[in-house]
């Protein structure tokens, strides 16, 4: 495996790694992790749009795109899953948590996203992605650090210390504008909903779309002083 220090340390690998290629470009950030991680590395995408699996793609053929099917997602979510799957050189991997909506009501109670929104997505995200994840020593996402302020020091390499692997944030330096440009310049897919007043897309319950002026996330578990679901931080 190529790294660029030469440690057996993965935490010092992806901390040295952060550094090094913080000016790098997203090919070669990525071109880094699977060099280094080979099948060892995958990419994480909520399907709001492919552009990390797209990119991926591209010094990877065939790369696994993980994808967590909590139970709750819009049908365009879905649809933009398999579309993915369909027409892109990836291969997409969906993980489900190990009970389903209806057992989780009756061990919980309905609607347990608006009572215990943080349990919920323990459940249905957390748990599944940490048992999902475990046969990789890296993993890539789509973050950027102009989502919102609890991403603004995203490195493009760093250290998920709960699960011990490496994580890519390869566009943690892009903003919208880029990310536009770029789906329009290799068509890739994105998620109907972005075109329909959602500007970040999760699970259909604690999702709205966005008012003017509002960040990325702000229709996101709104009113409830909550914004991120546990996978990030």
């Amino acid at each position: 495996m190529t790294t660029l220090t030469g440690t057996d340390d993965p935490k010092a690998l992806a901390e040295h790694a952060g550094r090094a290629l913080e000016d790098a470009s997203a090919t070669e950030i990525l071109r880094w992790a699977a060099d280094t991680f080979g099948d060892a590395f995958c990419v994480t995408s909520s399907m709001e749009d492919a552009v990390a699996a797209h990119l991926a793609s591209t010094v990877k053929p065939g790369v696994d795109v993980v994808f967590l099917d909590t139970g709750y997602h819009f049908p365009e979510t879905i649809g933009t899953r398999d579309a993915v799957a369909a027409v892109m050189d990836v291969n997409v991997i969906t993980l489900t948590p190990r009970r389903s909506v209806a057992e989780q009501d009756a061990e919980h109670g309905p609607k347990l996203h608006d009572r215990d929104p943080d349990l919920c997505c323990s459940l249905r995200k957390v748990k599944p992605l940490e048992e999902g994840l475990a046969g990789y020593a890296a993993w890539a996402t789509g973050l950027r650090r102009d989502e919102s302020p609890t991403r603004a020091n995203t490195p493009v390499v760093g250290w998920d210390e709960r699960r011990g692997k490496v994580k890519v944030s390869p566009i943690a330096r892009w903003s919208q504008e880029d990310v536009d440009r770029y789906v329009a310049e290799h068509g890739v897919l994105t998620n109907p909903l972005l075109m329909d007043g959602y500007a970040s897309v999760g699970c259909a319950p604690c999702t709205r779309r966005v008012l003017a002026g509002e960040d990325a996330r702000a229709g996101r578990w709104a009113g409830r002083g909550k914004t991120e679901c546990g996978l990030h931080g």
